[in-house]
């Protein structure tokens, strides 16, 4: 469907009411829009902060945008119509046209994240198909490249990982096509969850991949838990995710800045020895294995031949 743009500077007019009269006369979208490149500084919590020239762009349907809309907008606005520019917008594919500046990267020696719109052909690569969505995880992010770099070089294949805070299951889909025999992928997030299982079930390994909607419904004993959150929730959930790590499992935390380091180590130094693995662009990751309990080895194979 072709679309209109019409815009007008925003000058002496209060941004909430321009936005209501573009709605209200048939406006699809409205953005608002620097007119001269203006810095603004970081807003306050709670704050809105304008440009000191902000533009406003209402995207219209061409068969909304009339000269009788136009008179009706110019009208509610209390500007003369000529101030109002129309322009017409290309109509393309526009849930793909966002995804061209999106490439192929690599991550460690082996492992690639590839959008569909691309191929890899390096030898021995191991790919993982992915293209930006509404989750999170996508490859770009330090937190998230740190995690990937570490599995390629890292991850002992054939175990049993757990990927907390899965987002796009990015973390959960590499641990598998990088060799985990089993994933278990939880979020908060219901989308993550779609996400996740959309994209494990692209890249062949829907059956290796399940997802939770509760962190109670983790299994425990995994030899790897992922964690790419937050200093606070990796702070607050400790107990719950140390329990989730097997002795001698390891656990991988991310989503930090290196100035919370301290912190987040603190709430894990009492199961786990931790090595600070590596800072990129502040953020920090850690890397714990799990200390062995005098008896837990034993007790594990016991389970295991009772199972």
């Amino acid at each position: 469907m072709p679309f209109l743009s019409i815009s007008f500077p925003l000058s002496h007019l209060d941004a909430d009411a321009a936005e209501s009269a573009c709605f209200a006369t048939g406006a699809l979208a409205v953005t608002l829009g620097d007119e001269r490149d203006d810095a603004v500084l970081e807003p306050a919590p709670g704050e809105v902060r304008l440009w000191p020239a902000t533009r406003v762009e209402a995207t219209y349907a061409q068969d909304a945008a009339s000269p009788a809309t136009l008179a009706a907008l110019a009208a509610v606005l209390g500007l003369p119509v000529e101030r109002l520019e129309v322009r017409a917008i290309a109509d393309r594919v526009w849930e793909r046209e966002w995804l061209a500046d999106f490439h192929a990267m690599r991550f460690g020696q082996r492992l690639h994240v590839c959008p569909t719109h691309e191929e890899v052909t390096t030898p021995d690569a191991v790919v993982v198909r992915l293209d930006p969505g509404l989750a999170f995880g996508t490859g770009t992010h330090p937190t998230t490249a740190m995690c990937l770099e570490w599995l390629d070089a890292g991850l002992e294949p054939g175990g049993h990982v757990i990927d907390f805070g899965c987002g796009s299951g990015i973390l959960g889909i590499a641990a598998a096509k990088l060799g985990a025999a089993r994933v278990d992928a939880f979020d908060i997030d219901p989308q993550a969850l779609v996400a996740t299982r959309d994209n494990a079930a692209a890249n062949g390994i829907a059956d290796r991949v399940l997802t939770h909607e509760r962190r109670d419904t983790l299994p425990r004993d995994a030899d790897l838990v992922l964690a790419n959150i937050l200093s606070g929730p990796l702070v607050d959930l400790a107990s719950q995710l140390t329990a989730l790590v097997r002795p001698g499992g390891q656990l991988v935390l991310a989503g930090l800045l290196a100035t919370q380091a301290d912190e987040v180590a603190a709430a894990y130094d009492a199961a786990f020895d931790i090595t600070r693995a590596r800072v990129c662009d502040g953020w920090q990751l850690l890397v714990a294995r799990k200390r062995h309990e005098p008896g837990s080895e034993q007790r594990r194979a016991d389970g295991q031949r009772r199972g």
